[in-house]
């Protein structure tokens, strides 16, 4: 290989690495700017994802037009952050209870416009989303293509997939260090000079970030952003305590919980009579008592005020945590009786032998999604079979379970009358305070309470492989159905305009290989990382971690390819084994006491397909004549397998694993057999 050309290799491959750092990075800053700033988003994080494939199967499909759109870019993010902002200001409202959403709008003024539905949001943002990933596909699917022209095939795809890996780690480290949105696109700002070319683009492009900084600043009213919200504290002034509220809903209600607390609002003498309900039954004080989702300290506060010895506080936010203990008005974080801790309630209750007098579920419903590549909401997997199970192992003979939740639906309250009594073998004692808020009690510490038990009717108990706990049955309702054909028809349409031949230009032929590899994978990635969450609990770092090490085995595959390569055969077979294992083998069979053998034994849970499917897709990428024409397919594919993903509430998540297989089964029929020979060795 001549000097110029090894030159051109190193500038391509910086490029790559560059451009697949932001996209990767401003995907997962979109997910967390939009999902904060309009309501209903921060349930469909997926949104972004699919229109972030969309864009760069579009982009990597323009590759070989001449004209570069890379200019496009920062102006068509700047719209994308402005039509957050403008969406913000609008309550949009619910029309139909297809799945239980928040929608609070407590940080807009009263005569803020209100529209009937939520689906405008959601197609306007998949639509600008897809459009601001566009031009950077379109870079991608050209820098691939110099590899090609190079015979370097698997070194370029190997600098996009390092690229990703550092975008996804940086993303975690700066949702560890509690970074703001001005940072987040400050830091896409500065690394996309690493590609922009040309003096009128980068002019464009520094004018865009400024202005869309701007913007940011003054739309960004946070007083802290935790791994899961936007975060403010709120003083009441006619009232005591203060509220936080979460990405700009009212989420949580911080108010003196003591008997002896002075509480002058009749919202405050409520809930704090509610709180102190459970306690008032018992023949006596409890000892243990362990709290799970304690958010500021309300429940804590509580259980020292009504004479338990030791509190274990749990709660995965760490910015909910702090403001509890620098302000909750009881202070009850600071008693040396009450052990607080950040984590997940599954987590914890899987790694914890202790058992306690009571065990106190708090409300857990959350205001956002597990991650972006899952349809499991944060609190999903709290409100299973196999949580309330471990819950009850947690329970001291003569023990009881508190479960509040504020329950608007009817079906709502069925699924969790349902999910007690399979649990405890009777039904639940339910007890309501105000007009929405239920005490779900179990156990014999409250057989003395003289309630009829609330018998369910639910023939649907969610657990951990349909834990769907907001929705009514096992269905794809209307509302899904609406969302999937709306998604469908725009990829269509952009697909079929892209295309279209235009002068000079052959048509662009359907690649049924790769189309199908994106389809698989990104269903078994949305599988593995809700199934580990389930292993390691529904922090932020898990959802890191999992991606992270999912990309890492695609790279280790793809590297071990440049050196070394594996039969078709093969890799084919240890493809099939590795789906076959991962079907069988049942999630708990992974929760061991020892961190270290839950690591390994994941990273085989997840990572043997993985692997071979990484394989298998190097041996075909490597032959690709049109390395960006193949790329663009793959990420389409994954669109498809992205709207595949909701069929997980009508047949649950491990079926996924069936339709993998069965996408990488077209993928690989037909298929030529692959010499086992060195590719993209030195020139």
């Amino acid at each position: 290989m001549s000097e110029a050309s090894a030159r051109e290799l190193r500038l391509a491959g910086l490029t790559l690495f560059a451009v697949s750092f932001v996209v990767l990075f401003q995907e997962l800053a979109l997910i967390r700017w939009i999902g904060a700033q309009v309501r209903v988003l921060a349930y469909f994080p997926n949104v972004v994802l699919f229109s972030a494939f969309l864009g760069l199967g579009i982009g990597a499909l323009l590759a070989r037009r001449a004209r570069s759109l890379l200019f496009a870019w920062p102006p068509l993010l700047l719209l994308m952050i402005g039509a957050s902002v403008a969406l913000s200001r609008i309550a949009f409202t619910q029309e139909a209870i297809s799945e239980h959403l928040w929608l609070l709008y407590y940080d807009l003024p009263k005569n803020a416009p209100v529209v009937h539905g939520v689906r405008l949001p959601i197609v306007v943002t998949f639509v600008l989303s897809a459009a601001a990933f566009v031009p950077l596909g379109q870079l991608v699917g050209r820098q691939l293509d110099v590899f090609r022209a190079r015979g370097e095939t698997l070194t370029g795809y190997s600098w996009d997939l390092l690229g990703s890996l550092t975008g996804v780690i940086a993303f975690a480290i700066a949702s560890f260090a509690h970074a703001t949105p001005m940072i987040w696109f400050a830091a896409v700002a500065v690394v996309s000079m690493g590609f922009l070319r040309g003096v009128r683009v980068v002019a464009v492009a520094v004018v865009s970030f400024l202005a869309l900084l701007c913007i940011v600043y003054v739309a960004d009213t946070a007083d802290a952003w935790s791994p899961y919200y936007a975060l403010r504290k709120i003083d009441l002034p006619n009232r005591e305590g203060f509220l936080i509220l979460a990405n700009g809903s009212q989420h949580q209600y911080a108010a003196p919980s003591r008997r002896a607390d002075v509480v002058t609002h009749e919202d405050g003498r409520v809930l704090r009579t509610g709180y102190h309900f459970p306690y008032s039954i018992l023949a006596r004080p409890p000892v243990n008592v362990l709290v799970l989702g304690a958010g500021s300290g309300n429940d804590a506060a509580v259980a020292l005020d009504e004479g338990a010895q030791h509190v274990d506080a749990v709660e995965i936010d760490p910015v909910i945590l702090e403001l509890g203990r620098r302000f909750h008005p009881d202070q009850p974080y600071a008693n040396g009786r009450v052990r607080v801790i950040n984590d997940d309630a599954r987590s914890f209750l899987n790694r914890s032998g202790d058992r306690y007098d009571l065990v106190v579920f708090g409300a857990l419903d959350s205001l956002t999604r597990l991650s972006a590549l899952s349809n499991v909401r944060l609190d999903n997997f709290v409100y299973t079979r196999e949580c309330l199970a471990a819950a009850r192992r947690h329970v001291a003979p003569g023990g009881g379970l508190v479960l509040y939740f504020a329950v608007p639906a009817g079906y709502i309250d069925d699924h969790l009358r349902a999910l007690l009594t399979d649990v405890f073998d009777k039904p639940p004692k339910v007890v309501t305070f105000g007009m929405h808020h239920r005490l779900y009690l179990s156990g014999e510490a409250f057989n003395r309470l003289n309630v009829a038990p609330a018998v369910p009717t639910a023939h649907v108990i969610p657990s951990d492989d349909w834990p769907y706990l907001y929705l009514r049955g096992r269905s794809l309702t209307p509302f899904y159905v609406q969302l999937i054909a709306m998604f469908g028809a725009i990829a269509v349409l952009a697909i079929g305009l892209v295309a279209r031949p235009r002068e000079n230009t052959a048509r662009i032929h359907f690649d049924r290989p790769m189309f199908f590899f994106g389809l698989a994978f990104l269903l078994l990635e949305t599988k593995s990382v809700t199934e580990m969450n389930l292993v390691w609990g529904s922090t932020w770092l898990t959802s890191a971690v999992v991606f992270g090490s999912i990309l890492l085995m695609v790279l280790a595959g793809t590297m071990l390819m440049r050196r070394r390569v594996m039969p078709w055969r093969w890799a084919i077979a240890g493809l099939m084994l590795g789906l076959a294992a991962n079907y069988l083998t049942p999630v708990h069979a992974l929760l061991g006491s020892s961190a270290l053998v839950r690591l390994l034994l994941s990273m085989l849970f997840v990572g043997t397909p993985i692997f071979f499917a990484s394989i298998c897709f190097a041996l075909l990428f490597r032959d690709e004549p049109s390395t960006d024409l193949a790329f663009g397919w793959n990420v389409l594919g994954a669109v498809l397998g992205g709207l595949l993903e909701f069929s997980s509430m009508l047949i649950g998540l491990k079926a996924l694993t069936l339709i993998a297989t069965g996408a990488y089964v077209i993928a690989v029929t037909g298929q030529p057999r692959r010499a086992p020979l060195a590719t993209d060795s030195p020139q």
